[in-house]
């Protein structure tokens, strides 16, 4: 068996905990075991909801005292800086002393929970704590509780506890991409600007780092075995067994002789094994005196160009950005690995912001056509009804999209994809059942292999995303929220034969917002969307990226999420409230990245 308790070898980021009481002697006293006790509830919460990728509970680290001042918040921080704190809450009853107990590190996440009770001036505290970070340049995020509770209360109130959550899970998201690296594997894959990788970008606004290898080196260990022969023997066994090969879809002249497609299924599958210890390292190539390829690149993230000079001469990529998206393979369930077709290391940013919110497997694609409900009905006879009345985004792609993506996990009978410790053997078999490798369009893929063919259950709620940079402005986000639809299975196979019916299909129709300049149908969704390319994830996820876009000061350029659920620190109200979009983008130019 491969052995990858490597992968994170160096430990998750914690959630540090600041209990903060006024220094008084009398109300020090009064205060301080409560102030405990709602920390203690606090860490309670968040460690029974929240996992980490490995999907152990994230750990909350409560500091051993209240705080009440200068001397104690050092103590706490530097205490926080040894256990590897990557993301902080601090939380008080009443009222404490601001400047002398706020914590100054501008790296790390910040949420100030206040209990909401009118013994004790909770209101009056967070309202001069919030004033001083802001005064001081260092966005704090304010959680209250909607309504008064008694001074005995230690429940966390349902609005208080979803804040708690939004906010953790994007610092924990934040914290996870600190300090790791993107791994390039070749360079620009033709002529895509979202391969291009801006260093810049990733060091300054993701705390990450950059590496560079290029395709020779796959074909290099291709060619001299650095890989786990014995892992490939399985894995091999494993895609004879479970990976069944569709229609191939080339002209009798085109068509890849038997023998060579066996041997292309050999190359693919090494071709992933290598990928992934490019990633993460591989102990194992170490015994077999391969020291240095056994290190990786502690990459959380690769892209591979492929298209064209891979691809013109080898088989394509597809299977192993499937397979390594997914979460499983012949080592059984394990955290996906993100791997960007082309490498789009913009989109493969995106799904890492949606794959550390969710713990699960993501979708890439490419936004390739808005069906409007006339034109369906001109090619097909069918009237669109229902969700997709309005007309559908046709997302699909050759290779990257997890087989998670087939929807055939189900939750309460609806489908969904899950995080890998969730999932069992009858739904692997059954993404595996519903998936198809077709051999590649050799007119597009001379190097031949075999692409994933599937559809995606309807009926799945799912946010699609993409991160852009822009000259002059940076990076921006923007997503929308909607559901995975199903069309009639003629009036599918009809719109899908006017593309590539051998890649995996995604039917997306976003919530509309009748009145929105963006929202107002799935047309205009699809004219604003700033890239060929774009990530799926199941779940409305929309607020919980606008929480992580703010804390890493990318503002959103569209998205269609009630502004009830979104949460961002309270600076941001600090540049208008009338237009919250323009305020997160003033907000955002005025602080500047996270890691200046």
């Amino acid at each position: 068996m491969a052995d990858l308790a490597h992968r994170y070898e160096s430990g998750f980021p914690k959630i540090g905990i600041r209990p903060i009481i006024d220094r008084r002697k009398l109300v020090k006293a009064a205060t301080q075991e409560m102030t405990m006790e709602l920390a203690h509830e606090a860490a309670k919460l968040l460690s029974a909801q929240l996992r980490y990728p490995d999907g152990s509970p994230v750990e909350c680290i409560v500091n051993d005292v209240c705080i009440s001042g200068l001397k104690e918040a050092a103590a706490c921080a530097d205490k926080f800086a040894k256990e590897k704190v990557g993301v902080l809450l601090t939380v008080a009853s009443g009222w404490c002393y601001p400047l002398e107990t706020m914590e100054t590190d501008a790296r790390l996440p910040h949420a100030v929970w206040g209990f909401n009770g009118t013994e004790r001036p909770g209101a009056v505290y967070m309202g001069a704590l919030h004033a001083a970070h802001n005064q001081k340049g260092l966005p704090v995020f304010k959680i209250y509780g909607r309504h008064i509770q008694d001074i005995g209360e230690r429940t966390i109130p349902a609005d208080a506890a979803d804040k708690l959550l939004r906010f953790a899970r994007a610092g924990l998201a934040a914290a996870l991409l600190r300090g790791k690296s993107y791994l390039s594997i070749g360079s620009v894959s033709m002529g895509i600007a979202g391969c291009i990788v801006e260093d810049d970008f990733f060091q300054r606004y993701l705390g990450m780092k950059n590496a560079y290898v290029d395709m020779t080196e796959v074909s290099r260990r291709i060619e001299r075995g650095i890989y786990d022969e014995e892992e490939f023997g399985r894995a091999l066994a494993w895609v004879k067994e479970k990976c069944a090969e569709g229609p191939d879809p080339n002209p009798a002249a085109l068509i890849i002789p038997v023998e060579r497609k066996a041997q292309n299924w050999e190359t693919v599958v090494k071709m992933a094994l290598i990928v992934r210890d490019l990633m993460i390292g591989n102990p194992r190539l170490a015994e077999r005196g391969y020291e240095e390829e056994a290190y990786g690149y502690n990459a959380i993230a690769s892209g591979f160009q492929g298209q064209r000079e891979w691809t013109d001469h080898l088989p394509s990529a597809d299977f192993l950005e499937a397979v390594l998206n997914s979460s499983f393979d012949w080592n059984g369930t394990r955290e996906p690995y993100i791997v960007a077709t082309e490498n789009d290391n913009l989109n493969a940013v995106t799904m890492l912001f949606q794959h550390y919110l969710t713990n699960t497997a993501q979708i890439f694609a490419d936004v390739r056509a808005y069906w409007s409900p006339e034109a369906v009905a001109r090619v097909t006879g069918h009237k669109l009804e229902g969700r997709a009345a309005g007309g559908v985004l046709h997302l699909i792609n050759s290779g990257p999209a997890a087989l998670d993506g087939t929807g055939e996990m189900t939750k309460d009978g609806l489908p969904t994809m899950k995080p890998h410790w969730e999932i069992t053997e009858a739904e692997i078999d059954r993404c595996l059942a519903a998936t198809s490798w077709r051999p590649t369009y050799m007119d597009q893929f001379a190097g031949g292999g075999h692409s994933t063919d599937f559809l995606t259950r309807g009926g799945m709620p799912a946010t699609m995303a993409r991160v852009n940079l822009v000259e002059g402005v940076g990076p921006v986000l923007q997503l929308a929220e909607g559901y995975t639809v199903e069309l009639p299975e003629d009036v599918h196979a009809a719109l899908d034969e006017r593309t590539t019916p051998t890649w995996p299909t995604t039917w997306f129709v976003p919530n509309l917002v009748p009145g929105d300049p963006v929202f107002d149908d799935a047309y205009t969704v699809m004219e604003h969307w700033g890239s060929n390319h774009c990530v799926v994830s199941c779940g409305h996820i929309g607020d919980d990226l606008v929480t992580l876009a703010s804390i890493l000061r990318i503002p959103v350029n569209m998205h269609n999420v009630d502004a009830k659920r979104l949460l961002r620190p309270s600076a941001w109200s600090a540049f208008g409230t009338k237009d919250p979009e323009g305020a997160d983008y003033r907000a955002c130019a005025a602080y500047g990245p996270l890691y200046k």
